[in-house]
């Protein structure tokens, strides 16, 4: 089954895309910032699948550190058939008030990484002729909710681009763009989510069997739910005023509804 390498895989989506390709057979490498919690993971993995697992701790905001996760995708002598950028995090609260230093991380993990693993990942899948990538977006990157929404549309625009270049060469190029996920994602960015429909949240396995069966399938933009292609499709024909008034309303009922109580 090859060999795929996660990023983010710790906790949340990543967690269960490792998860999920261990019980396909698939060998793991694992990339997260929390040492343990992949130490943990990787042992899980190996007694539970009977799969081989590899362990890299890094900050991919930390430029030395990224690249070291790209030389293990150039690694000619242990190839990775499936790369996943999935390392990422909520933007919470406004651009302009909040601390520059955010954003410019939130750039580096989930803009500037995803181009230097791909980079990395496809110049080898290419050369041997196969291989695929899977960058985890959103559908904010649809609709306007701050800079978080700038960053998932280069991802969502970036992997169609890549995915166009790649044509004809045995490499797929996927984007997933999930919705609201059950996840530790929204907790950790300190986010109030319990006025959002049921409707609209997702379990987390339905992301991730219907990203890869996309990707296998040679989708470039995977949105899963049939609720979620509505919202995109509508996002899309949409003048973007609308988009811009609908976003603004949904950011002050969230801001409200995040208000503590007199």
């Amino acid at each position: 089954m090859g060999t795929a390498l996660v990023t983010g895989a710790s906790a949340g989506l990543g967690r269960a895309f490792a998860v999920e390709l261990a019980s396909r057979g698939h060998d793991l490498v694992l990339v997260a910032r929390d040492h343990t919690r992949l130490e943990e993971l990787a042992e899980e993995l190996q007694t539970t699948y009977a799969v081989s697992t590899e362990t890299l701790s890094a900050d991919l905001a930390d430029r030395d550190q990224a690249e070291q996760v790209a030389d293990r995708l150039r690694d000619a002598s242990r190839p990775v058939d499936l790369l996943i950028n999935n390392a990422g995090f909520g933007l919470r609260g406004s651009f302009t008030k909040g601390d520059l230093a955010d954003e410019e991380r939130a750039l580096d993990v989930m803009v500037r990484a995803v181009l230097v693993l791909s980079h990395a990942a496809a110049g080898a899948m290419r050369a041997r002729g196969r291989g695929g990538i899977l960058n985890v977006s959103s559908v904010a990157g649809f609709a306007v909710m701050g800079s978080y929404s700038a960053i998932k549309s280069w991802v969502t625009v970036f992997t169609e681009a890549l995915s166009v270049e790649l044509a004809g060469t045995g490499v797929q190029a996927t984007a997933v763009c999930p919705g609201f996920v059950h996840t530790e994602f929204h907790d950790r960015a300190r986010m109030n989510m319990s006025a959002l429909p049921d409707a609209l949240w997702l379990d987390v396995d339905q992301v991730v069997t219907g990203a890869l069966r996309d990707l296998d399938a040679g989708r470039t933009v995977s949105v899963p739910s049939a609720t979620y292609k509505a919202v995109t499709a509508g996002i899309r024909l949409a003048p973007r005023a609308l988009v811009r008034g609908i976003s603004s309303s949904l950011a002050q009922r969230r801001r409200t509804a995040g208000r503590p109580s007199a």
